[in-house]
């Protein structure tokens, strides 16, 4: 009831808009630009929620992960499978409903496939990351449904250095994972049109030590107490010690390094641009302690590598119908290794793709802009071992797009449609020496049309509403077979439908001399929306013995399709309280809330509760201190199969330093979950079994030349 209430006098007093935590320290921000949009538009007109974080924010924020990055924008939580792998939730979506891109095109990885596997972007290279939450975002794909985050790193070259170089690097130190990383990328203007360019990064961290008591949780101590003095067989367990764990995290460390090199030719009238990446990474998987499946602790770790080859170009034309055509493209070829305790290979993931997209955008004449282009991803996936639970699949995808915007006075209008073809083809085993192979053809039509209206200088109100449809995913049409990251045996269905939404979304933007206030609210209906629950072992174990394996130990985790509703909203707002002589003093807040439901089947699992964040930071050329303090509320609206999670306060506080006059070097000092509380996110499968980090001591150096 509580939340109901909340969300109606938000809903009513905000009328909601695009969130610019990025920018909330600042009284009375100027709008950003969104690079990540077909046409570059101002943050303020964007009719989603829309965050933009870079500069001084990215650096006290930055983690080892993307999600973990990203955590405190509104609307925004993470996956949490540990340190190590944490993929960004945006409005309660994951997985196959948010895009993550690097510079616009897919980071080409398999972690939408599951939680355990980590998103191949680095954040220590990236330079600003754009978060675009709502359907909108469908532009860059059908599985862009809950939105798109994209990092933006300076691998392929945009601008000739104007000295002839420049450097920028970082390093820091975590206390509670006694984490160490550096990382730097530099160019050099060969000449006055070409610039070369070569990055790095590494790094180091032990097992994460948590906050608070027990390392389980109540529920998850309850399971593993109830099993303490049951056979265990040859290899005995001792579940009381697993219960009353405490401090590190096991097998959670990790160690990352990456390396990429660039070049770019930029002229007056284009630019064209190539590198090549590589990224090598190892780390463990929190082990779950509380059950035991098949006599064994599962304690997984994960040996990733990919090789990627980027291309960006672009052709300025200067005329008076089309102003400029625009080419990116991505290929990746990607595997990991789930390795046993021994070393031992048990499942190998093996990932190639393809990503293009070529667009061309349209100068503007009176009051008219747009873009269309066309987008092509090709994907051949493949699982080997002894717990492949996905079949060697092909996905093919064309999509074609257009978003069209007209401005006249105070008045902004917007619609943007795209339609897609989407090929799955997969092998999957029916027996020993027999073969099945499944095809499924899918055409979707997305579509959205809104406006925003200047009421009176600074303050901005817009409504979009949109028809949303994106084809089932390989994961959930041919999942078969037991997954240990997971600890669940997954199931899919070849017969899904497309699924669709029906979408509104409110915003408000207001910004003035010494404030400024952004929020949205937004509502989706769905039909045939995909989602996974527990059942009973029945149709797993068939489709174990169709597939010719021999059980079914783990949890029957399926896949079905239902009506479903999703409605919340986001708000954040900052105000310049005081000035003392060379310091403003601002206050900001941010507020953010989801409510989903599968229509007759309960609460939609893994939704994120309400989440309230409130800041004050006293802001100086030379000098920043700012605290904060983040609640997030207890999460009791559970799907059948969930527990319960309890709410938590986090007290941060950090102090930031810029000693020379330059001000491309930054001293960092913060301290992050100050009280040492234990803090589990409802959004993460592995909640009950690895809390968030416990009192984190970071010192972070940015330096630049």
């Amino acid at each position: 009831m509580m939340h109901s209430r909340l969300f109606g006098a938000s809903l009513i007093a905000l009328a909601c808009a695009t969130p610019a935590f990025a920018q909330s320290m600042a009284p009375a921000p100027t709008s950003d630009i969104v690079v990540t949009a077909p046409v570059r538009t101002s943050e303020a007109d964007v009719l989603q929620g829309t965050s933009i974080v870079k500069g001084e924010e990215l650096t006290r924020d930055l983690r080892p992960t993307l999600g973990e990055t990203l955590a405190r924008q509104p609307g925004v939580s993470a996956t949490s499978f540990g340190p190590s792998a944490s993929r960004p939730v945006l409005r309660g979506f994951q997985g196959e409903r948010v895009r993550v891109l690097t510079d616009g095109i897919g980071s080409i990885d398999v972690s939408n496939t599951s939680v355990d596997h980590a998103v191949i972007i680095d954040p220590l290279l990236a330079e600003r990351v754009e978060v675009l939450r709502g359907p909108s975002a469908l532009l860059f794909g059908s599985s862009a449904v809950g939105g798109v985050v994209n990092v933006i790193d300076t691998r392929i070259p945009r601008t000739v250095p104007a000295d002839g170089y420049r450097l920028n690097g970082i390093a820091t130190y975590g206390s509670a994972a006694d984490e160490r990383s550096i990382g730097a990328a530099g160019d050099v203007g060969v000449t006055d049109k070409i610039v070369l360019h070569a990055d790095g990064s590494y790094l180091k961290a032990d097992d994460l030590r948590t906050g608070g008591g027990y390392i389980l949780s109540r529920q998850a101590r309850a399971a593993a107490l109830s099993q303490v003095g049951l056979p265990q067989g040859d290899d005995p367990i001792d579940f009381a010690a697993n219960a009353n764990l405490r401090g590190r995290l096991p097998n959670t460390a990790a160690e990352t390094w990456t390396a990429g090199v660039g070049g770019a030719i930029i002229t007056d009238t284009g630019s064209l641009g190539l590198s090549y990446s590589h990224y090598d990474s190892l780390y463990g998987v929190p082990i779950r302690y509380a059950t035991a499946v098949g006599g064994e602790q599962e304690a997984p770790r994960l040996d990733i590598v990919q090789n990627r080859v980027d291309l960006r170009a672009e052709v300025k034309t200067g005329g008076t119908i089309l102003d400029s055509i625009r080419l990116r493209a991505g290929h990746a070829s990607y595997r990991h290794f789930e390795l046993d305790p021994a070393g031992d290979i048990g499942t190998a993931f093996y990932n190639k793709g393809t990503e293009g997209r070529l667009e061309l955008v349209q100068a503007t004449r009176g009051g008219w802009q747009g873009a269309s282009g066309v987008q092509y991803f090709n994907r051949a996936f493949d699982v080997i071992g002894d717990e492949a639970f996905l079949p060697r699949s092909e996905t093919n995808q064309t999509g074609l797009f257009t978003l069209q915007q007209y401005a006249s006075g105070r008045l902004r209008a917007e619609g943007g449609l795209r339609y897609e073809l989407t090929d799955h083809a997969a092998r999957t085993i029916a027996g020993d020496d027999r073969f099945f192979r499944g095809k499924r053809h899918f055409e979707t039509l997305s579509g959205s049309l809104g406006a925003s209206y200047e009421v009176t200088d600074g303050v901005r109100i817009g409504l979009n509403g949109s028809r949303t449809a994106r084809a089932p995913s390989a994961e959930e049409l041919f999942a078969n077979g037991p997954h240990a990251g997971t600890q669940a045996y997954e199931l899919g269905s070849p017969d899904f439908r497309v699924e669709r939404a029906w979408g509104l979304e409110a915003t408000l933007h207001a910004h003035g001399d010494g404030f400024s206030f952004d929020a949205s609210a937004y509502h989706s209906w769905f039909s045939n929306y995909i989602y996974e629950a527990q059942t009973g072992q029945a149709p797993c174990e068939a489709a174990a013995l169709a597939a010719g394996r021999d059980g079914v130990d783990l949890p029957c985790f399926q896949f079905a399709q239902a009506d479903a509703r999703y409605y919340g909203f986001e708000a954040d707002a900052s105000v310049k309280l005081a000035q003392i002589g060379g310091y403003r003093i601002n206050a900001d807040v941010v507020g953010d809330y989801v409510h989903a439901t599968i229509k007759g089947g309960g609460p939609i699992p893994r939704i994120p509760p309400l989440r309230i964040l409130g800041g004050i930071e006293a802001q100086g050329d030379k000098l920043t201190a700012r605290a904060e303090v983040e609640h997030a509320f207890a999460q009791d609206r559970i799907a059948a199969f969930e527990t319960p999670t309890n709410g938590f306060t986090l007290v941060n506080a950090s102090l930031s330093i810029k000693p020379f006059a330059s001000d491309r070097t930054t001293l960092l000092l913060s301290a992050n979950n100050i009280f040492d509380v234990e803090a589990r996110r409802h959004a993460s499968v592995l909640k009950d079994f690895a809390p968030l980090a416990g009192r984190d001591l970071r010192a972070t150096l940015r330096f630049g030349l």
